[in-house]
Order: structure tokens, then C-alpha cells, then sequence
């Protein structure tokens, strides 16, 4: 069962962790408990389908206990083995909401109650984990928006109350972009040193291996070229924002505040797909005409193409890099010149 309050990213926590426990395994049922809050229903729906996970709901019924007894059903008929209740949130916390939540705890006795905490409201969060927990009795937390610049300021305080484990963590907008929460690895984020580890379980949760080998005899030939960099450009896309992984490399945090554009990577897309086979293997060829037509044919303009190929370029130098590096990827994430990335014009 989530609970927490309205605006905390609930609804669409409750898909993004369905989808984390089907990629396990599982098979997922969620169910709108959300009765009071305009087009609540509908939302839980919107996200269930789009990540073709089944949603139960009764807009028949008030009754929320009435309503989760049914879907215990219907998971039971169907086999779905984890059923997760999007409930109802307030503005405040309030004596009606709270007999609410503790006569759906009694009655359907789910195996863990979460908290779902904004990360962004700093002080607030505590208040309102200490409230949950004093009121409910709550198993764990998940932190929302911690893609932003709190830096996990609200994590530490809201375990120090509650006394509950930080359980998962949602770092940005798409459905997919939640993690399990590790206490070092925040620590590691907080104090510059980066998090390696994520980027490569993200990355072996989005390549490949099949792809990577081909990619990997490809860079030892320095057979790279720009067919190969669409198909990375798209597995990248599945990682996640791109600010978001380069706050991960070690010492990023020297940069400043890394803000970049992901719907520049629909305009690199376009470019290279507005290019000939010839140019895609190799981009030396394209002289100014050739410029001009990828420019037209892409909606961009000959300066970026002018700059996209200058970043591709640079994507050839730090793939050689990276190939020299002994140690594996993740020594070679650890080498990776700052500087570079900080030049990198996408």
C-alpha cells in the first residue's frame, strides 16, 4: 500500500514500481483506491497502459476497502502475485484521511506499507514521515524527485525519524526511471565522487549484450561510425536523461549544474538519418552541399550539423580512450577526462 500525501508523485510511483517488479519477475496488479481526487482513476489507468500493466478500479464505489478487497480478488483469479493500492492523499494530513488508511490497513493487512515523500520539500518531508509513521506504522519510503538538487538532505532526515529504511528512490520523469535506494551510493553522489555502479547496472539493463559484442570488436577495429552511434544514441535514451547519467561520472559535480537538452537527441537522430549510407560509414565525405542537404532534411540548420559531426569527432577520440583503458568500463568511467565532456557540444 503507498500513502503520503497529494502531489507526492504517488499515482505515478505506483506504475514506475510495478514496472521495477515485472522486470523481477513479477506480475503486477494495481488498483485505484484514489476515490476523492478529480480524474485520479484515470491516471493510475493512463499509466498502466502505457506500460501494459492491468489496473483495477471500481468508480462505482466510494468504499475504499470494499474496493481493495475486490482487486485482492481479481489478483487471485488472474495470478497476479503483487498487488500494489494507489490510496488517496491530502493537501495536509487530517483525522479523515489517516481512519481512512488505518481501516484499509486493518481490513486488507498488506505486507508493506510505503511512504511516498517529495524529496524536493526539504523540511516538510520530515513532518510528514513522522506523521505517517506515528499514525500508521510505516515499512519504508520512497523518494520522488531526486533528480533535482536536494542531494539527499530529506532521505537522511526523514530515516533519522521514522526509523524506516529509504527502500526506493524515483530520479526523473519516465516510468522507468526508479531504483533501488543504496545509502553509499547516495553518499558517493552527495560528495562528487560519482556512482558508477548505477550507470553500469543501468547499462546492462538497456544494452544489448549481443550488440555490445559486435560494438566492442567494431571499436578495436576503430570501425565506429555513425550508424553505430544512432544505435547507442538509442540505448542511451533508455538510461535516462542524459544530465541525469553524467551527474553519475566521477567528478561531475566540478562541472556545475550540467543542463542538457534530451530533445537535442531527436534532432541528432534526424540528422543522421537524413544522411546516405555512404555518409553514415563515413562522415569525412560530407563536404558543405552535403551539409546543406542533411540540414534541410533534418528541419536543423547547417551550423548544428557543423556541430554535430565536431561532437561525433570528439565521440571517436574518447571511444579510443576508453578502448586503452585497462580495467574495463568501469575503470575507463573512472579516467574519463571531465574536460572533454564539459567541451562535448550535443
Amino acid at each position: 500500500m503507498l500513502v503520503g500525501l497529494q502531489g507526492s508523485g504517488k499515482t505515478t510511483t505506483c506504475g514506475k514500481l510495478a514496472n521495477l517488479l515485472r522486470k523481477q519477475g513479477k506480475k503486477p496488479l494495481l488498483v485505484a483506491c484514489d476515490v476523492y481526487r478529480p480524474a485520479a482513476i484515470k491516471q493510475l489507468q493512463v499509466v498502466g497502459a502505457s506500460l501494459n500493466i492491468p489496473v483495477f478500479a471500481n468508480e462505482n464505489s466510494k468504499d475504499v476497502v470494499h474496493i481493495a478487497k475486490q482487486a485482492l480478488n481479481v489478483a487471485m483469479s488472474k495470478l497476479n502475485d503483487v498487488v500494489i493500492l494507489d490510496t488517496a492523499g491530502r493537501l495536509h494530513i487530517d483525522e479523515e484521511l489517516m481512519n481512512e488508511l488505518q481501516n484499509v490497513k486493518q481490513n486488507i493487512k498488506p505486507h508493506e506499507i510505503l511512504l511516498v515523500v517529495d524529496s524536493m520539500t526539504g523540511q516538510d518531508a520530515v513532518n510528514v514521515g513522522e506523521a505517517f509513521n506515528e499514525k500508521l506504522g510505516i515499512d519504508g519510503v520512497i523518494l520522488t524527485k531526486l533528480d533535482g538538487d536536494t542531494r539527499g538532505g530529506a532521505a537522511l532526515s526523514v530515516k533519522k525519524v521514522t526509523g524506516r529504511p529509504i527502500k526506493f528512490a524515483a530520479t526523473g520523469e519516465k516510468l522507468s526511471d526508479i531504483e533501488p535506494f543504496y545509502p553509499n551510493r547516495m553518499a558517493e553522489r552527495i560528495l562528487g565522487m560519482g556512482d558508477v555502479l548505477s550507470i553500469i547496472e543501468k547499462a546492462e539493463e538497456a544494452f544489448d549484450e549481443e550488440e555490445a559484442i559486435a560494438l566492442e570488436k567494431k571499436l578495436r577495429k576503430q570501425e565506429f561510425d555513425l550508424d553505430d552511434y544512432l544505435t547507442q544514441l538509442r540505448q542511451i535514451k533508455k538510461m535516462g536523461s542524459f544530465s541525469s547519467i553524467l551527474k553519475m561520472l566521477p567528478g561531475a559535480n566540478k562541472l556545475g549544474d550540467i543542463k542538457v537538452d534530451d530533445k537535442e537527441f531527436v534532432r541528432i537522430e534526424a540528422m543522421i538519418c537524413s544522411m546516405t549510407k555512404k555518409e553514415r560509414r563515413n562522415p569525412k565525405i560530407i563536404n558543405g552541399s552535403r551539409r546543406q542537404r542533411i540540414a534541410k532534411g533534418s528541419g536543423t540548420s547547417i551550423q548544428e550539423v557543423n556541430k554535430f559531426i565536431k561532437s561525433f569527432e570528439m565521440t571517436q577520440k574518447m571511444m579510443k580512450q576508453m578502448k586503452s583503458k585497462k580495467g574495463g568500463m568501469k575503470n575507463a568511467l573512472k579516467n574519463i577526462n571531465m574536460n572533454d565532456i564539459k567541451n562535448l557540444k550535443i
